[in-house]
């Protein structure tokens, strides 16, 4: 029989989750008698995932199917490593009576140690712990230089055991590419997927592959090399995930929210796709959708960290849409749970505030409703009045213009946050959209973007017939009271160009600091909800002791994995660890890393 890891048995945990009492009681006994002090168990995903959100679990036993509730494992683990939740320590394996190469296929690009068959022997479940734990031991010198936060040299370690193919090779290539990737070495990361590909050629480094073109800036490149994957694995809801980002980042809403209906159709339990297909489908119009799928996600995941509460707002708008006076009222209940918790966020404050403005219309108490518009309206040349934060407000202002209450401010609001926020196709097309209820004023937003882009035009050519400064300081003067960030930033380049040619450098700089100051943080690129950090596809680096370090709330940046894998019955079976091809399952953990500072 396999030994335990050298550890004091006291000392590790292990979390049964299975809706089935005589299986739980039996997988309890057998992880006790491996030499687990504590274990615990869960019959539902829900618990699961409470317990694993707040909990760090040396191994996790995990049922695939649940048919009472129609819920499964595989989606508690797909969620769970969207979120950054499942630490490298844990041990996680997906338990099941039956398996297909699909299934089997898919919990091996999830972040998952292995794949039990039942019935197994109590030697075979230690020996698969055992091996399981033996590949955390290998690639130990890699998360230590993680730990350290030394990630030149935790990259350096994998690519070095990926050319060796030392044990673990292809375990090592996945973390590498990531960690180039965090490090903002594309074409190195590009290169080691496409090294994977040709070895292996595994989806999830095809997947990679595109994640580096939307990394470089290049989207459309990026959705052609997705078709082909999905083409080649139309079951890879990865895939869907980047497919989706990339179209939403061009503005391509019709096509995103297809995506994301498939993504979600893929996996049907997933909170983080139901909010996107939410999400997507509001800001389309699609209400009915937008209702029924931002209800599900608040029904399984409202109390979860993978919860966006943006999701909140829009179900909120959704049931103001079909005047559901109770849904509205369910609404603000469960914003004031959440103000229990989160009193000092900015953001939930913001959120609650909108929902009881709009069941303050809703109720016709229209003087309360726009004196909390006139409120919000106030912060819209604050810093921290965020993307976000506008495209509540528009949505707001719609609502208000739509049901014909006269608020002369409207028009004034609505372009100066399109002045401000207008800047790419994508962003401009997702605060238009928002808008969409009252059609002038998404018409005004729309309008915004030409007029930023003919701002941004005059002045390089201003500056290239030889004035930099006039230039300079004529993007200085409309970003101050635009707050637009990208001209703000464009004045910057040109200041930073031609600082030689430009005698009063110097104030210039101090000026263009001042105005970039105020113009707060503004995203690149369109998104839905809030941006975790991480993107779809990538792979979470987390460690022990970032387990409790996960902020509550925000949605979850995707991660994807994906390898290739042999038949159910083989992953049934020990396999001795000494290489990667030697393994038939090759799955990744998921881990964090933590930022990197950015000067």
């Amino acid at each position: 029989m396999a030994t335990a890891p050298n550890r004091e048995p006291a000392d590790m945990q292990a979390l049964v989750v299975d809706s089935n009492a005589t299986s739980r009681s039996i997988l309890v006994a057998q992880l006790r008698e491996y030499g687990v002090g504590k274990v615990m168990q869960c019959s539902r995903v829900q618990d699961a995932r409470a317990r694993l959100e707040h909990s760090v679990f040396d191994y996790v036993l995990c049922e695939q199917y649940f048919q009472e509730s129609g819920a499964s494992g595989q989606t508690l683990l797909d969620d769970l490593r969207r979120a950054q939740l499942l630490p490298f320590s844990t041990v996680f394996f997906m338990v099941t009576a039956e398996a297909s190469y699909a299934a089997v296929a898919e919990a091996a690009e999830s972040a998952l140690d292995g794949y039990l068959l039942k019935p197994f022997t109590p030697s075979a479940l230690f020996e698969r712990l055992s091996i399981a734990r033996l590949r955390k031991v290998h690639l130990k010198p890699i998360f230590d230089a993680i730990e350290e936060e030394d990630y030149e040299k935790a990259a350096e370690l994998c690519v070095e055991r990926f050319e060796s193919r030392r044990p673990y090779w292809l375990y090592a290539a996945r973390i590498g590419t990531e960690l180039l990737l965090r490090l903002g070495r594309h074409e190195q990361a590009r290169t080691l997927f496409e090294a994977v590909i040709a070895a292996r050629a595994l989806p999830w480094a095809k997947l990679g592959v595109a994640r580096t073109q939307m990394e470089a800036g290049q989207p459309a490149k990026a959705i052609v090399t997705l078709q082909g994957l999905i083409g080649e694995d139309p079951n890879f809801a990865d895939a869907y995930d980047v497919l989706g980002r990339a179209q939403v980042e061009l503005g391509h809403f019709k096509e995103a929210i297809e995506t994301y209906r498939l993504a979600s159709s893929l996996t049907p339990d997933s909170v983080v796709r139901l909010q996107k297909l939410g999400m997507m489908s509001y800001y389309m119009g699609d209400r009915e959708t937008a209702t029924k799928v931002l209800a599900r996600a608040v029904i399984l995941g409202i109390d979860s960290k993978l919860f966006d509460f943006q999701s909140l707002v829009l179900l909120t708008f959704s049931y103001f849409a079909e005047n559901d006076r109770k849904g509205i009222e369910r609404c603000i209940a469960d914003f004031g749970r959440i103000l229990e918790r989160h009193a000092d966020s900015q953001r939930v404050v913001r959120f609650a505030a909108v929902a009881r403005t709009l069941q303050l219309i809703q109720q016709r108490q229209f003087s309360q409703a726009v004196a909390a518009v006139r409120d919000m309206a106030r912060e819209i040349h604050a810093p921290s009045f965020d993307f976000e934060a506008a495209c509540n407000l528009g949505s707001l202002l719609a609502v208000l213009a739509s049901t014909s209450i006269d608020l002369s401010e409207g028009e004034s609001w609505v372009r100066a946050i399109g002045m401000r926020y207008a800047n790419t196709r994508g962003l401009t097309e997702l605060l238009a959209n928002a808008c969409n209820i009252y059609e002038p004023y998404a018409d005004l937003v729309r309008g915004c973007l030409p007029a930023i882009n003919k701002t941004a035009e005059q002045a390089m050519a201003q500056s290239l017939g030889g004035d930099p400064e006039g230039a300079v300081r004529g993007l200085i003067d409309v970003a101050r009271g635009s707050l637009n960030a990208k001209l703000a930033d464009l004045s910057h380049q040109l200041l930073v160009r031609n600082e030689a040619r430009i005698a009063s450098a110097a104030a210039l700089g101090e000026a263009v600091d001042q105005v970039r100051q105020r113009c707060g943080t503004t995203p690149a690129r369109a998104i839905l909800g809030q941006d975790s950090g991480r993107h779809p596809g990538g792979l979470a680096l987390r460690v022990r002791t970032a387990a409790s370090a996960a902020t509550a709330g925000s949605s979850a940046g995707a991660a994807s994995a994906s390898a290739q894998t042999g038949s159910a019955a083989e992953t049934a079976t020990p396999t001795a660890p000494d290489t990667d091809t030697a393994a038939p399952l090759d799955p990744l953990d998921a881990l964090r890393l933590r930022p990197l500072s950015r000067t």
